[in-house]
């Protein structure tokens, strides 16, 4: 194969032969990566398959279609890896949509909470605003049956603390407002419409306490903002308001397995050292969301570095392992569950590297002043092929971090592990990634290409180097912690069939 970018730096070639890797196989990579990407269309494929939530058939189809990709790139020991279970799942359909019907029509944009009631079809209603009073509960509560309840402002909810924490004190104020709250649902209301902060609809919820025979009934939608304001101008101005949502929303009977996809390139002198390479293929799922930037983006990155290394023909020294992981976003629990289930290798990972800031490049890494000169020399030729995408590397001074992505479930137990910086080019600009953190906006027309690309390429590069490395990566002390594997829903179970 004709070769046609080479590395331009002596310094490159240096670090690539003190780290034992084999610079030709660097060039191939780099070439590779920078000249033939296909981190796009795989982005593309994933976002096709639509927003990925944890315990959804649509996360099951992303991982069988992650599978696919790997064994088509050469990759061995393909296979799904367990964590742990819900009580339940959850599908969105693709049908849902809110409105103003009357006295004006208007489109709205919005969300409701996974794991919640939906509406088995179209569901219109009168809209009533919100009492906050027993006088105001007096005023409306014949209007209340069927119709929706708005308000320009959350309803208060002490639900969804920690479970099993107790529940707070209320002051008289909260205390009325839950009273009153209670008479509004039993009164038969259609369900709550509030309005969000600002136009993002922020998408979460909760699968606990719930299963598919019993779980709460009523229906909850958040509308954005700008949405509110014409709800509430119509209502100020005397005119009957009348709502229409299509909650196309069903629970899925459990429980619900979870797995992560787990892919390898094995090691020919130290397989069972490793380097993980990583990102987590769940997402948030409201409506809008194609999950393509939280985090497709740094799935498919994963899938592009597994492609390139197998192209490029690499034969690392350790086993480079590619993990996406699920469960992120409702706790790290697939990387959680990765953790308690492979205690025994933890210090035969090298470092974990995990990309989960959306759609900016890769560029660099935090961690101790002794990874630094591995680290650096690891994406030395990535800096060099892409010269107006540069990276740094920071120091912390403490193993674990709390940044809520999946490295710091590995580092809690001293095993190297990067969030990769998130940076950007002043001529191409940064990500807007607020604008599209779990929101309608995250889709695949968010996502900017030639950072993706030196992202794809830069995760190929750094995991066969320090594959190749004479050594492991250098460590932090151990913390004081304990691993608490019942934090991982369904792990125990897990672990007692396996011994």
């Amino acid at each position: 194969m004709k070769i046609r970018f080479l590395i331009p730096t002596l310094l490159g070639l240096a670090a690539i032969a003190a780290a034992q890797a084999d610079p030709a196989t660097i060039a191939r990579i780099i070439d590779e990566g920078k000249n033939h990407s296909q981190v796009m269309p795989l982005l593309t494929r994933l976002a096709g398959i639509g927003a990925r939530l944890t315990s959804s058939t649509r996360l099951d189809k992303a991982e069988k279609w992650a599978m696919d990709q790997f064994k088509s790139f050469g990759c061995a020991n393909v296979h799904l890896e367990a964590w742990g279970t819900y009580p339940v799942g959850f599908d969105r359909g693709t049908h849902g949509f809110g409105r103003m019907v009357s006295p004006d029509k208007i489109e709205f944009e919005y969300t409701s909470p996974s794991w919640s009631e939906g509406t088995n079809g179209p569901l219109r209603g009168p809209a009533v605003k919100a009492p906050k009073t027993r006088e105001e509960y007096n005023a409306v509560k014949d209007k209340l049956k069927g119709a929706w309840v708005v308000s320009d402002t959350p309803f208060f909810n002490r639900r969804g603390g920690r479970p099993g924490a107790p529940s707070p004190e209320l002051t008289p104020e909260q205390k009325m407002q839950e009273d009153i709250n209670k008479l509004v649902a039993d009164a038969g209301i259609a369900g709550r419409v509030s309005a969000s902060r600002n136009d993002l609809c922020v998408t979460s919820g909760s699968y606990r306490d719930k299963t598919f025979e019993n779980h709460p009934m009523d229906r909850q939608v958040t509308v954005r903002k700008s949405d509110m304001d014409k709800i509430m101008a119509a209502m100020t101005a005397g005119k009957p308001v009348e709502l229409e949502f299509n909650l196309d929303q069903k629970f899925r009977k459990g429980p619900i397995t979870n797995y992560n996809v787990v892919a390898e390139i094995p090691g020919t002198e130290r397989p069972d050292e490793v380097v993980i390479v990583s990102g987590h293929l769940d997402s948030w799922d409201g409506p809008g969301s194609q999950g393509a930037l939280d985090n497709g983006t740094g799935s498919s990155v994963t899938l592009e570095a597994a492609r390139i290394l197998c192209k490029a023909g690499a034969k690392p020294k350790r086993t480079i392992r590619f993990i996406l992981w699920t469960g992120e976003e409702q706790g790290l629990f697939g990387s959680r569950g990765y953790v308690q289930q492979h205690l025994w290798e933890l210090d035969m990972i090298s470092a974990i590297l995990v990309d989960d800031g959306g759609t900016d490049y890769q560029g660099g890494y935090d961690g101790a002043e002794s990874m630094r000169a591995m680290m650096t020399e690891a994406y030395a030729p990535v800096v060099a092929a892409f010269p107006d995408l540069p990276e740094k590397f920071t120091t912390r001074t403490a193993s674990q971090t709390r940044i809520g992505s999946d490295q710091d479930s590995f580092n809690d137990y001293a095993v190297p592990g990067f969030f990769t910086i998130e940076s950007f080019n002043e001529k191409i600009g940064p990500s807007d990634y607020t604008f599209i953190h779990h929101t309608q906006h995250d889709r695949i027309d968010r996502a900017i290409a030639p950072y993706l690309v030196q992202s794809g390429t830069n995760h190929a590069a750094v995991s066969y180097y320090l594959a190749c490395a004479p050594t492991l990566l250098p460590r932090f002390a151990k913390p004081e912690f304990k691993g608490n594997p019942a934090g991982v829903p369904g792990l125990m179970d897990i672990l007692k069939k396996k011994g």
